[in-house]
């Protein structure tokens, strides 16, 4: 089976703010990306359940994605006033399909992040362009970058899909502030991150 390997070079912004409050006081946030020159029209759109580790587990925080059953009514969510978004109420009922969970650990002394972590030995079920599985890698630094690696692979282990040579990198806005969106007690308010990205992708005919 042929396949293509493409070399790009894209400006990418990522964009997010909170959503909503569970019951348990679980975090909920709205999380987007799109091409810098086309804004308004989000390639990747997610809800992301953020909370603490559950005790057995040595890590803490439990970074959760979604996918979102009435995706067109949330474009741009984060760029609208709040009166016109989605009630609180509105946006639990719309958590859809539950995608991936990443465990986060601080970093420690003398590295550069804050938080890493990633998802569980095996990944989860991914279907999408000959995948069988997927994994995601998140860090988040000290200069309040944002690195993360999604890749898919098929049953044999190979890569079918995600960037190769490493991880997206998202700077930050100049009034941003993103170390603590992965503290359960901290969320900041509305987010922005661009950067230049460079790396290979394949994709399987």
């Amino acid at each position: 089976m042929p396949v293509l390997l493409l070399t790009l070079f894209l400006a990418r912004r990522m964009l997010t703010c909170p959503a909503a409050e569970m019951v348990d006081g679980s975090k909920l946030l709205y999380l987007e990306q799109a091409f810098w020159r086309t804004p308004q029209k989000p390639f990747r759109q997610r809800f992301y359940m953020v909370k603490p580790c559950p005790k057995e587990l040595k890590c803490d925080v439990e970074v959760s994605s979604y996918a979102i059953r009435e995706v067109e009514e949330y474009k741009n969510f984060c760029d609208r006033p709040r009166d016109q978004r989605p009630l609180p109420e509105e946006v639990i009922g719309d958590i859809g399909e539950h995608l991936t969970t990443i465990h986060l650990r601080r970093c420690d002394r003398g590295k550069r992040c804050l938080y890493e972590g990633s998802t569980p030995p095996g990944g989860f079920p991914n279907s999408w362009n000959g995948a069988t599985y997927s994994t995601s890698e998140l860090a988040v630094l000290k200069n309040n970058e944002i690195h993360t690696w999604d890749r898919g692979f098929d049953d044999d282990g190979n890569q079918v899909w995600g960037v190769k040579a490493g991880p997206y990198e998202f700077k930050p806005a100049p009034s941003s502030s993103y170390s603590d969106m992965f503290s359960p007690l901290n969320f900041p308010p509305q987010q922005f991150f661009e950067k230049r990205i460079e790396g290979s992708f394949v994709l399987q005919e």
